[in-house]
C-alpha cells in the first residue's frame, strides 16, 4: 500500500502553489513517481511523465520509458532544429518559403494570415510553429530540412535514439495503442529538450530566443505552467490528437525556473480515458496536477526553496 502521505501528493503541491515552499513536507528524495502513478489511476487514461533535475540530473516520473504519441510537442525541436540550422549557416533564416491554398492544414492560424503574402520566411515559420502550433508552417519546415526522415536524423546527431518522426501534420496524430510511428518517451524527449535549453548545442543567443517563444507561448495555459508557483519563470510546447479511431492525446513539454535555481525539465503525456472530439478541461486538468507535482519535486530536490 502507498503511504498516506505520497497519495495526498496533491494536496502538499497544493501548499507550494500557494507559496508555502520554504520547506517540502515530502520526507522521500523521489516524491513524484508514486504521486504521478495515483494521479494515473485517478484520472482513468495512461500517463507518462518524466522531470528532469538539470543541475544534477536527477530524473523523476511514471511510465517514463514507454512510448507515447507525440503530436505537437515534436515542434519545439523542429524549431530548435531549424535555428540550428541557420547558426550552422546551412540555411538562410530570411530566406521565404513559398505556399498556397492547397498547402494550408487545419490548425494553421499564422499561415493562413499571411496566405495573401505567397509565403513566410523561415524564422517566421519556425516561431509560429513553436508559439502557435501552426500546422502549415510545421510541414513547410519539415520539407525542408528532409522530411520526417530527415528530422529523425537530427535527433539522432542529438544522441535522441528514441525519437522518430514518420509522418506530416495531421496524420502524425494517429497514433493508436501499438503504433511506434511518431512516438518518443518522456524520459526521452525531456533529456532532448533539456540538451536544447541548457547546453552548447544552440548558440547563446538563439537558445535564448527559442526560450523567448517558449515563454511566449499560451496554448499551454491550463497545462503544466497552470500547476506551477506563479511567480516561476516557465515555458511550454504543447500537443493535442484526437478523432474517433484512437484515444484523445493531452501532451505538454515546459521548463520552469524554481528561484534562484537551473531549470527543470517535464514531458508529460496523457492518453485519456476515451475517444473524444475535442479538448477537454479535465484532462488538461490532469497536466496542471503534472506540474504540481513536478514544483514539489524540485523543492524535494533541492532541500526546500527559500
Amino acid at each position: 500500500m502507498i503511504p498516506d502521505r505520497r497519495t495526498m501528493m496533491m494536496g502538499g503541491a497544493a501548499l507550494i502553489v500557494a507559496g508555502c515552499a520554504a520547506k517540502t513536507p515530502f520526507a522521500n528524495s523521489d516524491v513524484a513517481g508514486s504521486a504521478l502513478a495515483a494521479l494515473e489511476a485517478k484520472s482513468g487514461g495512461r500517463l507518462g511523465v518524466f522531470i528532469l533535475d538539470t543541475a544534477s540530473g536527477k530524473g523523476s516520473g511514471h511510465r517514463m520509458g514507454e512510448r507515447f504519441g507525440m503530436c505537437s510537442t515534436f515542434k519545439l525541436a523542429l524549431a530548435a532544429a531549424v535555428l540550428q540550422s541557420a547558426d550552422k549557416d546551412l540555411i538562410d533564416p530570411e530566406t521565404i518559403l513559398s505556399y498556397a491554398n492547397v498547402d494550408l492544414q487545419p490548425n494553421s492560424p499564422i499561415t493562413t494570415a499571411n496566405l495573401g503574402k505567397g509565403g513566410m520566411s523561415i524564422i517566421a515559420l519556425a516561431e509560429a510553429t513553436q508559439k502557435t502550433s501552426d500546422n502549415t508552417a510545421a510541414n513547410l519546415l519539415l520539407k525542408m530540412l528532409g522530411g520526417p526522415q530527415g528530422l529523425t536524423n537530427i535527433f539522432r546527431a542529438w544522441s535522441d535514439t528514441v525519437t522518430r518522426i514518420d509522418r506530416y501534420e495531421p496524420a502524425m496524430n494517429n497514433v493508436p495503442p501499438g503504433e511506434i510511428r511518431d512516438t518518443t518517451t518522456p524520459m526521452a524527449f525531456a533529456r532532448t529538450t533539456a540538451k536544447l535549453l541548457t547546453t552548447d548545442l544552440l548558440l547563446p543567443q538563439t537558445r535564448d530566443r527559442l526560450i523567448g517563444w517558449m515563454t511566449d507561448t499560451e496554448t499551454g495555459s491550463e497545462r503544466i505552467r497552470k500547476g506551477l508557483p506563479q511567480n516561476w519563470r516557465s515555458g511550454d510546447k504543447t500537443g493535442s490528437g484526437w478523432g474517433a479511431s484512437y484515444n484523445s492525446k493531452i501532451n505538454d513539454v515546459a521548463i520552469f525556473w524554481p528561484p534562484a535555481r537551473p531549470p527543470i525539465i517535464v514531458a508529460a503525456y496523457y492518453e485519456a480515458d476515451g475517444k473524444y472530439d475535442e479538448i477537454r478541461d479535465s484532462d488538461q486538468a490532469v497536466l496542471a496536477q503534472v506540474g504540481q507535482i513536478a514544483a514539489a519535486q524540485a523543492v524535494e530536490w533541492h532541500g526546500g526553496l527559500d
